[in-house]
């Protein structure tokens, strides 16, 4: 009885069909995105972290829209949204970007630092694992994340009826 209370609430919950909606979205358009930039398909950016748009904006900008159309842009729920978005997306454009950048650099360190062991110590391999760089987001993609989250806040807000 509980399980399916909590079920229904959860399937029929618009800040969460919403957020988790614009994830989505967003991952599954980055595909044609980077094949219109790069000239190539890459289905793998689907599940990676970075690029255009953010998805990590477009969720919590959906989630501030629902929750901002449907309590009130005047509720602590709204403002706790608001805020928490804006965390989130301080961190994507700043803090992540920062370390994926800091990623590369050290990749091209470590790769300097292999060609000069097999040059002069020949036979003598290391391991080498390649630090992920695209962690962050341009503020670009940031911004764009946020404006398809708050189109698709706005939609799932009018088209999903309120829980009764």
């Amino acid at each position: 009885m509980w399980l399916s209370s909590l079920l229904r609430g959860l399937l029929h919950n618009p800040a969460i069909i919403a957020a988790l909606s614009s994830i989505v979205i967003a991952q599954v358009v980055k595909v044609p995105i980077f094949f219109f930039a790069q000239g190539k398909w890459d289905v793998a950016k689907m599940f990676s972290t970075g690029g255009m748009p953010s998805s990590h904006s477009a969720a919590v900008t959906s989630l501030a829209t629902v929750v901002g159309i449907r309590s009130g842009t005047g509720s602590m729920l709204f403002g706790a949204c608001v805020v928490f978005g804006v965390i989130v997306m301080y961190d994507a454009a700043g803090i992540r970007r920062h370390a994926g950048e800091q990623a590369i650099v050290l990749n091209q360190l470590e790769e300097e630092i292999g060609r000069y062991i097999d040059r002069h110590f020949s036979g003598n391999e290391i391991y080498q694992k390649r630090l992920k760089e695209m962690l962050g987001h341009q503020p670009i993609e940031v911004f764009v994340g946020g404006l398809l989250g708050i189109l698709l806040g706005a939609l799932t807000a009018a088209i999903i009826p309120p829980l009764s």
